[in-house]
């Protein structure tokens, strides 16, 4: 009995022993036990981690079996945007155009050795490219007008690899907007964002054909809104980006995360730079539609016109009496027979207000005045020399190329 009694105490002293070796030697390299342990002592099966991580997603709950804590037995998902890509790069297309230019030949020594010679004149195909976006299935597509302008020949390559030819439907160079017309069925197109939601710092991707080698995809963040007075076009209001904007991406989309559009890619800053800088522009959304809209309708954009064409006044000269901090504009010139000429409205007038509101610069008075429709009256305040005026002006529609007027 004795003997039997020594026994089970040795062999449960060598159960308890090996026990206790045992779970040392697995919270020292618990990988003999096939197993992965986190730095909160929670342990995840590497089959069901590798799954997650090979899949761009979290590890779910349940692989845990202990305690919960920041970060325990969790895997940190890295954001993805190909699902955004995927919803609307297939209605962005690449465009080719090509028109013919007529130069005169230089004389040679020989016809300048004669005098008098017969000028000759060769011509040469000029070639350019750009990106387009499909906004409905009936074809119409949405580019910079730049991208199109003068061309003779325009041809439209789908993400799919089809090739078709593009006929203008209208342009507006105020905005640099072209709509196109694409003759083909079966078309993906653009779902349609806003773009008066976005926020600094937004999330935004860059679709296009840079350098012609083909749809490209780039991403950056909303840098500002309300960019304007950039010299780029007569009505400005870009959204500002990081996402690299090169040559060929003018007319592409810029998308938000979900796959929007929120904006026509346009221009870059020091273009003649020739590399990239960090800072880009695109038309917003918003704009955009209403320019087409109008397109579509009317063939061009109807806007409210006065007649003359404002100038900055020079900082030097805001400090006069009777002109306000915020500054005031002059009239630089002047088309006879304009609404603003009958109105008693002369160059060298300034211009301090309209319909109340002080007159900040010369873009703004153009935006505001394009804004109305023709037939509608405006209030104007200002000053002939030191004498001042108020007038009332009814609107006219805007002629189709003018200069900067209002």
């Amino acid at each position: 009995m004795h003997r039997a009694q020594t026994i089970m105490s040795f062999l449960l002293k060598a159960v308890i022993i090996g026990l206790a070796a045992a779970f040392l030697l697995v919270w020292w390299k618990p990988a003999l036990l096939g197993v992965a342990a986190s730095r909160g002592g929670t342990l995840t099966a590497p089959s069901q981690s590798a799954a997650a991580n090979s899949a761009g997603i979290s590890a779910p709950a349940s692989a845990s079996s202990g305690p919960a804590g920041p970060g325990a037995g969790r895997m940190v998902a890295l954001p993805s945007f190909a699902d955004a890509v995927a919803r609307s790069a297939p209605a962005v297309v690449n465009i080719y155009t090509a028109r013919v230019i007529t130069e005169r030949k230089r004389p040679t020594p020989l016809d300048q050795l004669f005098g008098d010679y017969w000028p000759s004149y060769r011509q040469r195909i000029e070639r350019s490219l750009g990106s387009g976006v499909i906004v409905d299935a009936m074809g119409t597509i949405i580019t910079n007008q730049h991208v199109i302008d003068g061309a003779d020949s325009i041809r439209v390559q789908l993400a799919d690899g089809r090739v078709a030819d593009a006929t203008i439907t209208g342009q507006d160079p105020d905005t640099d907007i072209a709509v196109l017309e694409l003759s083909i069925g079966n078309l993906p197109v653009m779902p349609m964002g806003r773009s008066d939601t976005l926020r600094v710092g937004d999330i935004v991707l860059a679709i296009g054909n840079p350098y012609g080698l083909s749809q490209t995809v780039t991403q950056g963040i909303v840098s500002a809104t309300g960019r304007g007075q950039l010299g780029l076009a007569t009505f400005e209001n870009f959204i500002q980006t990081d996402a690299a904007i090169n040559l060929g991406n003018s007319g592409g989309a810029l998308i938000d995360a979900n796959g929007d559009l929120v904006g026509i890619n346009t221009a870059v800053l020091n273009r003649s730079s020739g590399g990239p800088e960090g800072i880009g522009f695109a038309i917003p959304v918003n704009l955009v539609r209403g320019v087409m809209e109008q397109i579509l309708v009317h063939g061009h954009v109807v806007r409210g016109w006065l007649g003359f064409a404002p100038q900055n006044m020079p900082s030097r000269q805001t400090d006069q009496p009777g002109i306000e901090s915020d500054g005031a504009v002059t009239v630089d010139n002047i088309w006879v027979q304009s609404p603003a000429f009958h109105a008693g409205v002369r160059a060298g007038d300034l211009v301090t207000s309209l319909d109340g509101e002080p007159v900040k610069n010369a873009q703004e008075l153009v935006s505001l005045v394009a804004a109305r429709k023709p037939g509608e009256s405006v209030e104007l305040e200002g000053r002939h020399g030191r004498l001042p005026y108020k007038v009332t002006i009814q609107l006219i529609e805007r002629p189709m190329r003018p200069a900067v007027v209002s």
